[in-house]
């Protein structure tokens, strides 16, 4: 008897295919959280109860846009998990809870694409692995754009006509206030520095030595925890509605999250008494009078250079030079400007002293073009200068 020898056929088993599924809303109200942790359940008994596929998780961002992918941090970790190798499929609802931005869904989907990462859309039946998946995805991501631009528009006419009606959209901080509700309540001891800062500004005061006195005094900013600076001052002594007035719409979303200040491109809106006011609108407009004639004086030094301004250097630490005077210039001095930030310890320079130098090595008389044509540049030293010439000498002038 022949005995035919057969070979056993072993089951081949596919391999399972890994899939994650993406979720979005845009809100984080109650009723879209619970539609968030719906889409959650859903996916993940979807995944786990289809034999050929592998559950890898859901990913899902909840109160973020959907027009930029860069500031969703879920889906920018299933991007990455797709780029590691971890996922085969990636499944979502629909193409606006995907992406509502044309460019970055096809960028996505193409990268993805090139990974061999396949995406479905349930909503829209679209599998970017077919051949005519990309152009109906072309075609339906327009769609949702539109959607999503019409949804921002409608948003900003309902806030415009909040503003109209006098009402408040956004309850920004403001040094001095705190928000009871809808309505701006004066925190006593923060007012009192907003009176200081006024009252200083008045009597005189720089933005920079009225910031040191606050910050000798521990006095902490609008946030608690920085110390104000001279530009946050200015800002303040600026702000009109320290006089209880409120101004609606200074600023505008002029595009997704790009927040833009209002100089005109769209209407403002002004809502008198407000609240309580800080400062009175007498105190407010000297303000802003001494500031504009402030202003004018820093134009008009603009405008009119100090003596040999950019010629001298230190010879210590090579940081500028500059003429500093007292009070009416009755004593004028040359000051290394690292000197003042407490980084250098070369001596100052008597207004007289420099004078004197200058006449001694180049002659009377001379006109600041003149000195230029023949001096380079003018180190200055504790007791001695440097005059180093046009032509490459160098001149040393002793104090006596």
């Amino acid at each position: 008897m022949k005995i035919q020898r057969v070979e056993a056929v072993r089951p081949v088993v596919p391999k399972r295919k890994k899939v994650a599924a993406y979720a979005r809303v845009s809100v984080s109200t109650d009723q879209l959280l619970h539609s968030l942790s719906a889409q959650i359940s859903y996916y993940s008994e979807l995944i786990q109860r289809t034999p050929e596929w592998e559950y890898i998780g859901v990913y899902a961002d909840a109160g973020i846009t959907g027009t930029d992918a860069k500031v969703r941090p879920k889906f920018q970790q299933l991007i990455a998990d797709c780029e590691a190798g971890k996922i085969n499929i990636v499944l979502t609802k629909s193409i606006s809870r995907f992406a509502r931005n044309t460019v970055d869904l096809l960028e996505t989907v193409r990268h993805l694409k090139d990974l061999g990462v396949e995406v479905r859309f349930e909503k829209e039946r679209i599998n970017t692995f077919t051949a005519d998946g990309e152009v109906m995805l072309s075609i339906l991501a327009s769609f949702a754009e539109q959607e999503s631009i019409s949804l921002s528009q409608n948003l900003k006419w309902a806030v415009r006509k909040k503003y109209e009606r006098g009402e408040v959209h956004a309850h920004l901080k403001l040094y001095g206030y705190r928000w009871d509700g809808d309505e701006r309540v004066i925190v006593p001891e923060e007012a009192e520095v907003v009176r200081f800062i006024f009252a200083e500004y008045m009597a005189g005061k720089s933005f920079k030595s009225i910031a040191e006195e606050l910050d000798a005094r521990g006095v902490k900013s609008v946030k608690q925890t920085e110390r104000f600076s001279p530009q946050s001052l200015r800002k303040m002594i600026s702000n009109e509605e320290y006089t209880g007035c409120q101004i609606l719409q200074q600023a505008y979303a002029h595009k997704p999250r790009k927040v833009k200040l209002n100089k005109g491109e769209m209407p403002m809106f002004r809502v008198d008494d407000h609240h309580e006011a800080i400062i009175d609108p007498e105190t407010f407009a000297a303000v802003q009078a001494m500031r504009k004639e402030r202003g004018a004086d820093n134009l008009h030094s603009r405008r009119n250079p100090k003596p040999y301004s950019g010629l001298f250097r230190c010879g210590k630490c090579g940081g500028r030079v500059d003429m500093h005077s007292t009070n009416h210039g009755r004593f004028l001095y040359w000051i290394c400007e690292c000197r003042v930030k407490h980084r250098c310890d070369v001596r100052n320079w008597n207004g007289k002293w420099v004078q004197a130098a200058i006449d001694g090595i180049l002659g009377e008389g001379l006109t600041e073009k003149q000195i230029k044509h023949q001096v380079k540049q003018i180190l200055m030293f504790d007791n001695w200068l440097e005059f180093q010439m046009q032509n490459g000498r160098k001149i040393v002038w002793q104090k006596q």
